[in-house]
């Protein structure tokens, strides 16, 4: 068996076996082969897909290219959650935090931005000494002790798909619905979750860009989690604007500071928040339903216990706790600009895919493979699809380090925001729910 005859065989439209998925996810992970071949194989992947038993066996051959925790002797129900990226999505700072302060343990692997969508551990690395490399040891360790851990893949867990996710986003692959399925759930099965929560993002800023494809992407990983004895619920959620205010990793680690605090943080990013919490007490046994599940979360806010939460986490990986405590002192831009809005009307859409690419360009994000992050830059997005704004009135701020760039945002960021005279309707935050 050749990995160019694989190529071949899926560029021409044809169905891979278990053995050949299983030869292809083997040899790249062992190195003997090469990126190059394996970026061909993901871009044939991505323009003639998989089917369900393609997709299923490729996800299970990722998990198995490393340990697969057991965490049945840790906690009662490893409960976790996972996005599929978005503009401003830093769900897992404040979703996570609530359902731990609820007596839900939370065990989570998040990733690095990928393309202009913002990634967890970016956000958390704002935070001086947070450690997202914790060994297998160290995360059962901390997921018994303090009942939540935030780290990225250790090399023992999925190394397959630590390889093949910094690979698609410098390939053009990451919008691959095979490829991100198993890329989720690969690391999902292998990080020991019984109980899966997936927000499944559409629109416009998301790599689903209609609602048939988020559900279609939805289904496929609920179908999955079922046929490795998993349980899953996808909720499919609005990206067609930002979510919150804030994109940019310090600014939005600052926004989910706020957002702990009970009465502060953006509406629309408070309610997701507390959306997704209930979604992931309720399937973890914790409520009998969504509603018990929804006071029990808004109770862990108003309380400070999920705040307390965070700070545990911080501590517990290395993190220096006086910059959540003191949110200013985190790393910040240079130049700091409010956009003031050209005209006066109702915001028609705010185009979350140009301020995701827009928030890269200021240095937020990677253009290639290996980019260092910039903390301190980004962007805060003042209004929402829906608003009236007066001619005058503040609708961006950008935070840069370069006044080239800043210009540059400027002009982006104008654009992203269109118009109507006439009143225009908010968007939903949600489309729907698959179980």
């Amino acid at each position: 068996m050749r990995a160019v005859d694989l190529i071949i065989k899926k560029r021409d439209r044809q169905k891979l076996t278990t053995e050949e998925i299983n030869f292809f996810i083997e040899g790249y992970t062992r190195g003997d082969i090469p990126d190059y071949q394996a970026s061909a194989w993901a871009m044939a992947v991505m323009l003639n897909g998989m089917d369900l038993e393609e997709t299923t066996d490729l996800i299970l051959a990722m998990a198995r290219s490393g340990e697969i925790l057991d965490l049945s002797e840790v906690v009662p129900i490893a409960v976790d959650k996972h996005s599929t990226g978005g503009v401003g999505d830093k769900t897992t700072l404040v979703v996570e935090p609530i359902v731990a302060a609820c007596g839900l343990p939370v065990g989570k692997m998040s990733g690095r931005g990928l393309g202009f969508s913002g990634g967890t551990l970016d956000k958390m690395e704002s935070i001086p000494g947070f450690r997202t490399n914790l060994t297998t040891e160290e995360f059962i360790a901390q997921l018994r002790t303090v009942g939540l851990v935030l780290t990225g893949q250790t090399g023992e867990l999925a190394p397959a798909d630590g390889k093949l996710y910094a690979l698609r986003d410098v390939t053009g692959t990451v919008q691959s619905i095979p490829l991100i399925a198993s890329s989720i759930m690969s690391k999902k099965i292998a990080a020991g979750a019984q109980a899966i929560v997936l927000d499944v993002k559409l629109g416009v800023g998301a790599f689903m860009q209609t609602l048939t494809d988020a559900r279609t992407l939805g289904e496929l990983m609920v179908a999955v989690a079922e046929l490795a004895g998993r349980k899953a619920v996808a909720l499919l959620s609005d990206m067609n604007q930002p979510l919150g205010c804030a994109v940019g990793n310090a600014l939005e680690v600052k926004e989910a500071i706020d957002t702990l605090h009970g009465d502060r943080g953006p509406a629309d990013f408070r309610e997701h928040c507390l959306v997704v919490a209930a979604h992931m007490l309720t399937l973890g046994g914790k409520a009998p339903d969504e509603p018990s599940a929804r006071r029990m979360a808004e109770q862990a806010l108003a309380s400070g216990q999920a705040w307390e939460m965070f700070r545990k986490l911080v501590i517990a990986q290395g993190g220096d706790v006086s910059f959540v405590d003191d949110p200013t002192r985190l790393p910040s831009a240079p130049l700091v600009e409010i956009v003031p809005a050209p005209r006066s009307g109702y915001l028609n859409g705010i185009n979350a895919r140009i301020v995701g690419e827009t928030s890269v360009d200021l240095g937020a994000g990677r253009a290639k493979k290996g980019d260092p992050i910039d903390y301190g830059v980004g962007i805060v997005i003042h209004r929402k699809v829906g608003d009236y704004v007066a001619a005058g009135e503040p609708l961006f701020t950008l935070h840069a380090n370069d006044q080239t760039r800043l210009d540059s945002a400027r002009q982006q960021l104008l654009s992203a925001h269109s118009w109507s005279d006439t009143p225009v309707e908010p968007l939903p935050l949600f489309y729907g729910v698959i179980k």
